[in-house]
């Protein structure tokens, strides 16, 4: 159908929104609570709009088109709606602006100094609000939501309901379950979802730069395979941008003595998680084998599904893996005491602050990582000590645990841990290169993927879903029948490690799809594309690892049945 958006025609589809058509045709509309993962909230009332024939606005968002509808953005009355419901979304809104995760990319302030909004016209109503912490992972201070129901509606998209809406007088407030058979996984949704920065991770602020305050201690950084493509996003290149070498010049310039690539602790992941698909595929037992590498994923099984707990794989996440190796390994060839290491990883994750507090992944008393810095908080500190990304020459990552494989490198998106645990599983029992995975959507099932491929003589059955909403219903499925898949990749976060709760806010699914695409570029242009033949992975497992009861203390662990705290 044709519509007209300021005089400018436009083709529409049936049961598109105004603000879909506009955003497709590059027409600025404010939208402060829409995002297109999640369902029309409706309650900025930001993207107002003015339809001929029609007396009053209407909300662009939740507006379908019709044939010949003429639409305008932007009149007196249009402006002065948008600044009165402006200045009441700041009433509700307290401001903490240095000290908030959108302060690269506020919106609120954006549109403030454009309607030439008074901040502080209407006294903040939520003075003294409360601010909760979940666990080591998110801190959520409820002073700052504007009562979007963002941060509500993907909890309960991923299936989890831990946040929820009560009711205050006339009012609500967004507060977490009181409900012991409902706890938050760490995903971090609820924090790239939330458009007033009402969430963090911790020490998103407080402990930014200390790791490298410490003049004692070596400090040792190892980069997740997500952040190449996506903290390029902080400092303006477009979504997807490879950055990698600009990564480690930067946090060389921090003062870092080491940079290594997470990818390499990847590939090992992939070798002990392959070998072990093997044996339970021999076996029969404990199918179908779950990956666990997404800590907010091990969460939910711990605390929701203990029963699953034997389906886990048993191999630690590859920051770990990767951080336990710099204390031993490097640490050997070094001559450096472990205990004078301080191992920083670079996290698309929230959940990842998490994971190296379990006391179980500790090697000879130590934990493998110190700390976790999520994209942006590695991006803020760039920005506090002037390093742009856009300026700064790159220099090669540092040997022997900076050579990564493609296999490594998929890690970051979703599916990518089952095709690089597949291509080795596939070479060792055929001794045949694995070309191509071909997952196949499933036909009314959300991100959720599959494929049967043929192992010598057996038809292996596999799945990958991101998000945990979707996950859930792949455990329904496996209720009825078991044997449906026999490995199964769930990834907590919509696109995987790329839409993580420590990336860049707001990312759509657009730019998930971006920076997943930068990762297979990455992949499709390696030499080496198996986790296997990597050149210190080989000598790792010739030499060090020639061991098991040192592979086992290094790659595996155990899970737990966790209760609400």
């Amino acid at each position: 159908m044709k519509i007209i958006i300021n005089k400018k025609r436009v083709t529409a589809s049936a049961g598109e929104t105004i603000l879909t058509v506009a955003k497709r045709e590059k027409i600025e509309i404010p939208a402060l609570c829409f995002h297109s993962d999640l369902k029309i909230q409706g309650n900025c009332r930001l993207c107002l709009v003015g339809i001929k024939g029609k007396k009053r606005l209407h909300p662009a968002c939740a507006m379908k088109v019709e044939q010949g509808m003429e639409i305008v953005t932007e009149s007196p009355k249009i402006n002065r709606a948008r600044k009165i419901n402006l200045e009441l979304i700041f009433a509700q809104h307290q401001e903490e602006c240095n000290d908030c995760v959108m302060n690269l990319n506020c919106r609120l302030l954006a549109l403030a100094k454009k309607y030439k909004v008074e901040i502080n016209r209407f006294t903040d109503r939520k003075t003294g609000h409360p601010v909760y912490k979940f666990g080591s992972a998110i801190i959520f201070d409820s002073s700052k939501c504007i009562d979007c129901g963002n941060c509500i509606d993907v909890c309960k998209k991923q299936g989890i309901n831990f946040l929820e809406k009560r009711e205050k007088g006339n009012l609500f407030e967004v507060v977490p379950s009181k409900d012991k058979k409902k706890d938050c996984i760490y995903c971090g949704q609820c924090l790239v979802h939330c458009p007033a920065g009402a969430f963090e991770s911790t020490g998103e602020f407080e402990d930014i730069a200390k790791p490298l305050e410490n003049k004692d201690k070596i400090v040792v950084f190892q980069i997740a395979p997500s952040i190449r493509t996506s903290i390029g996003e902080e400092f303006n290149f477009p979504s997807g941008s490879v950055v990698m070498e600009k990564i480690v010049a930067g946090i060389k310039k921090l003062g870092a003595s080491k940079v290594f690539d997470v990818c390499v602790g990847a590939d090992i992941t992939t070798v002990e998680e392959s070998a072990e698909l093997i044996k339970r595929l021999q076996t029969g037992k404990n199918l179908p084998m779950f990956t666990s590498c997404c800590p907010a994923w091990v969460k939910f099984v711990e605390f929701y599904h203990p029963e699953l707990i034997p389906h886990l794989t048993s191999v630690r996440s590859p920051q770990i893996i990767l951080g336990g190796l710099i204390k031993t390994f490097w640490a050997q060839q070094e001559k450096i005491d472990p205990r004078k290491i301080t191992v920083v990883s670079v996290m698309p994750c929230v959940a990842k602050k998490y994971e190296i507090n379990r006391p179980e992944l500790k090697i000879n008393g130590l934990k493998p990582v110190d700390y976790v810095l999520t994209t942006r908080e590695l991006a803020r500190l760039f920005i506090r000590k002037g390093i742009d990304l856009k300026d700064i020459k790159g220099q090669k990552i540092d040997d022997p645990l900076g050579a990564s494989t493609g296999a490594g490198v998929i890690y970051g998106a979703a599916g990518g841990v089952m095709e690089s645990a597949l291509r080795t599983t596939y070479e060792k029992l055929t001794k045949k290169e694995l070309l191509k995975v071909k997952f196949e959507p499933v036909v009314g099932a959300d991100r959720t993927k599959t494929a049967a491929i043929k192992i010598s003589d057996r038809l292996v059955k596999v799945a990958t879903v991101d998000g945990m909403g979707n996950a859930k219903k792949i455990l329904e499925e496996l209720k009825e029948n078991p044997k449906l898949y026999d490995y199964v990749e769930v990834m907590a976060c919509f696109g995987g490690c790329i839409g993580g709760g420590g990336q860049p806010v707001l990312a759509d699914e657009e730019i998930r799809k971006k920076r997943a695409a930068g990762l297979f570029k990455i992949d499709s242009h390696k030499k080496i594309r198996s986790a296997h033949k990597n050149p210190i992975v080989e000598e790792l497992y010739q030499g060090f690892f020639k061991k098991r009861e040192t592979v086992h203390s290094l790659c595996h662990t155990k899970y737990f049945t966790k209760k609400k705290k």
